[in-house]
Formats: structure tokens, sequence, C-alpha cells
């Protein structure tokens, strides 16, 4: 109902509750929370949590909380884009649980679409294709989903683990907040958290409603993640499969996913790899193919007998120094 430019809903639980973590994202906003609060479904609400911006998100916010309320704005000092999303998690009502990040935006029928897919197919997850948006040169391609249908826990487990057509994104799903809530999954404070938490997720869901329909817009610019890449982010990369084989070793299910744990792991060693390039052809700095014989290493000890669980991201030690750094020149020396 609308009134006096003010949109109310009722006071039930609504079904869906979106979560977005906002740092400094004044330029993309507004069009973000506009593709939210346009949707064709309406029984949802919004909890954005401003991580301690310093421009004007936190103002953004405020005027659409005015505007509409359906959205909640949390305001908290920076922790990171885990911990906000965890926050939000810790007071969301609905049924179903949905992650934007405040960088994207969505088509108008987003929710409607991945709420039929569960509802219609009784699966606790949906998900759906996407758009790469380079907003510098403002041009869209879709990703090369190739995955459509409903897949068994077992089908939809080894198509996550190889990454590549359903891969571990949390911002392209919709989930029922009973995956998460009953094994109290939170997500690490860590680059690549969603890859760390998702199998655990999945391995709770007995059906997987899958579109290959692009509905979500994920906006690649100089500020994204894996544009801004270092060691720190290229560890916790490699933490994220760490905490993937530990939570299989958990389950009782790494014998069963052991060949698709493989593939994600080279899959994830080929990343790095061009990480390292990058980073060091950027510095200009040696010691690469130091840091090369040290990914090797860690990804060869994730997929060896010998490998000890990590339940905590400090438990997995750096493998990737920084490049330029004192440690990485002197390594070959001290050992």
């Amino acid at each position: 109902m609308l009134f006096e430019g003010r949109i109310y809903r009722m006071e039930n639980t609504p079904r869906i509750s979106v979560i977005i973590p906002v740092y400094n994202v004044e330029k993309y906003l507004g069009k973000c929370l506009s593709s939210l609060v346009e949707q064709t479904f309406r029984d949802f609400e919004i909890i954005a949590v401003n991580d301690g911006s310093t421009d004007h998100s936190l103002e953004i916010l405020r005027r659409f909380e005015e505007n509409y309320d359906f959205i909640t704005v949390i305001d908290q000092e920076n922790r990171g884009i885990s911990l906000s999303r965890n926050r939000g998690m810790d007071i969301a009502r609905g049924e179903y649980l949905c992650f934007v990040d405040s960088d994207d935006f969505v088509a108008p029928c987003y929710l409607q679409r991945l709420y039929e897919l569960c509802e219609e197919n009784k699966a606790e997850i949906a998900c759906c294709s996407y758009y790469f948006r380079f907003v510098n040169w403002d041009f869209i391609i879709q990703y090369p989903f190739r995955c459509k249908g409903i897949y068994t826990r077992k089908q939809a487990m080894k198509r996550l683990l190889h990454d590549f057509s359903l891969q571990s994104l949390v911002w392209n799903k919709l989930f029922k907040r009973s995956l998460f809530e009953e094994k109290k999954i939170r997500f690490p404070k860590m680059c690549f958290e969603d890859l760390a938490v998702m199998n655990q997720v999945f391995a709770s869901a007995e059906r997987v409603a899958i579109t290959n329909e692009p509905l979500y817009y994920y906006n690649k610019h100089s500020s994204s993640t894996l544009a801004t890449i270092n060691a720190k982010k290229i560890n916790d990369f490699l933490r994220s499969i760490a905490m993937v084989r530990t939570s299989l070793e958990d389950s009782g299910e790494f014998r069963n996913y052991r060949r698709s744990y493989w593939l994600l792991t080279q899959k994830t060693a080929l990343c790095c790899l061009s990480y390292l390039f990058k980073i060091h052809r950027e510095k200009k700095a040696k010691g690469l193919y130091r840091n090369i014989r040290n990914l090797n290493r860690a990804v060869k000890y994730c997929n060896s007998d010998t490998f000890m669980p990590v339940h905590y991201a400090h438990e997995f030690a750096d493998s990737v120094l920084e490049p330029g750094s004192k440690e990485l020149l002197e390594e070959d020396f001290i050992r």
C-alpha cells in the first residue's frame, strides 16, 4: 500500500529476506536498491548493513529506508563483508534468504522467478544465470551458464565443486533460511568466503532448481575483489578450498567427491597462478617462481592424505608471500 510517498507492508513474516552488505558504493547503491524495490514479487524485506562507509552510502540508505517500510538499515563500524552478511542473517525473518552485493543490480522478476523455482519444485535452493557488466565500457555479456533443471544433492554438489556452470557464488541464489540456521552456518572473515561455505549449504539441500535465465547483473569495476588482487586474497582463495575439504571430511563425503574436489583445486591453482603473474608484474618484484612453488605445495597438500582439517581461516597458514617482501626473497636461503 502506498501512502504519502512511503510503502507500507503488513507486519507478517516476509517470504524472503534480502541481505545487502554496503561499503563505499555510492556510485552503484541507488541502482541496486531501485532494482529491488521495483520487484514484481512483493512479499520480502531488505536488510542493508552499512559497514562503516566513508562516502554517501549511508545517506542513500537512509533515504530509501524513509520511503520504504520493508527496508531496514543497520549501521556498524567497518567489519568486512562476511560479518555484515552474518549481521543481516541474525535479524532476518524470511523463510528464504537472498544475498545481493550493493554494487550490483537485479532483473525485475529476480525474486519472483527464484521463489517460483523453489516452491514449484520443492527445492531448498534456486539458482540463476547472470550477466557480467564491465562498468568502464558499459559492456554486458552473459556468463556461459549451460546449466538448467532440477538436481539432487549429489548432482548439485558435483557441479558446485567443479565451479564452472554452478559456481560457489552467494549472490545469484535463493536459499531456504533453515539451511543456514540448522547447522549454524556463517561466513568466515576472509575473501572468497562464499566458496568456503557454499558446499556446506548445498550438502543439506535435497533438491536444487536451476535456470539459465540471466537475472542478476554483476558489475565488474576497478574496486571489485578480483580487480584489486593481492597476496592476502590469494591466500584466502587457498584457505577457502582447504575449508571445502574440511567440510567434506567432516560430513564423511570426501571419498564420494574426491574427483570433483580435485578439479576445484586445479581451477583454483590456475586462477591463483594468473593472479601471481599479475601482482608480480605490477610491482616488478622478484620471487615469482618461489611463490609459484609455494602455491603448488599448498594445492598438493589440500589433495593429500595427510591433510589436516581447517575449521577456522587462521588455522591455514599463508602460502603466498607479498611480492618484494623480505621474507619471500630470503625463503630459499633459509631452507
